[in-house]
């Protein structure tokens, strides 16, 4: 058996090695907690997220669901790009989803109304209209009373549509009365048109002029800044994935998320 001294000292080292590890833990504790935090989110997040957007969040959306996948290995982000209006009445009818990014707060809150949306949407984004032409603008359109040129064929987002109502704003702001060569379903179809050369102009966001690059050439006027569109963001109530729909608002929302949309020429929130 070991002598009494040599007990004496055994104790100690144990008791000095306890110390140096206490130590060596609380200087590190709260980077250990949030990384373990950190791994915990992510390993808790898997499965597919259905994501509701409208069709002026189609490039920026994509871009960051890839995004989202890289980060949460085994995830899989499931995109319905459409109206705005169209979304949320299929939320409000009960297809399945887990996120609803509109393009306006008028039909988010038909989503809100219903109580199919987790807590307050945020406004995440803001928009704002240009005019899309044919590359080259052959019309010479250079403002917003241009488009009532007459035999100049002009197409418009359908009245319900966020970019639609936007454009029924800024028209009514400019005193401007056209008769359109037809109303479109979304901002995207709108500006195919013109993309198609089956249309002279068309007024659809900023966004999607830069995105289509120089398939169309825009034109700003000084009424868009009568009818700047807000983003809403929000986790739905019945989502199939509930912690993949919070981990994704969260990536939109995020500085990460700030960046691609800000180099889509989105607005930020005011």
């Amino acid at each position: 058996m070991p002598s009494r001294t040599v007990r004496l000292a055994l104790a100690a080292g144990c008791a000095a090695a306890v110390l140096a590890v206490s130590g060596c833990s609380s200087g590190s504790s709260s980077s250990a907690a949030s990384s373990a935090g950190s791994a915990s989110a992510a390993a808790s997040v898997s499965g597919t997220i259905t994501v509701f957007a409208a069709a002026s969040l189609q490039d920026t959306f994509t871009t960051l669901g890839k995004q989202f996948e890289a980060t949460h290995p085994g995830t899989k982000v499931v995109f319905n790009f459409a109206g705005s209006d169209a979304l949320a009445a299929s939320i409000v009818a009960g297809a399945p989803a887990d996120v609803f990014a509109a393009a306006s707060p008028a039909t988010m809150k038909t989503v809100t109304d219903q109580s199919d949306a987790v807590g307050t949407p945020k406004v995440f984004v803001r928009n704002e209209l240009e005019i899309a032409v044919v590359p080259g603008n052959p019309q010479k359109i250079t403002t917003l009373q241009d488009l009532a040129k007459p035999g100049l064929k002009v197409v418009l987002c359908a009245k319900q549509v966020p970019c639609g109502a936007a454009a029924q704003t800024v028209l009514t702001t400019g005193n401007v009365q056209l008769t359109p060569a037809s109303y479109e379903a979304d901002v995207k179809s709108a500006l195919t048109k013109v993309e198609l050369d089956e249309a002279d102009a068309s007024l659809v966001y900023q966004t999607d002029v830069l995105a289509a690059g120089s398939k169309v050439t825009g034109v700003n006027f000084h009424e868009a800044s009568s009818a700047i569109n807000d983003y809403p963001i929000a986790p739905l109530t019945h989502a199939p994935n509930s912690a993949g729909a919070a981990a994704f608002v969260a990536l939109v929302e995020s500085p990460d998320g700030r960046k691609v949309l800000t180099a889509a020429g989105f607005m930020p929130p005011s």
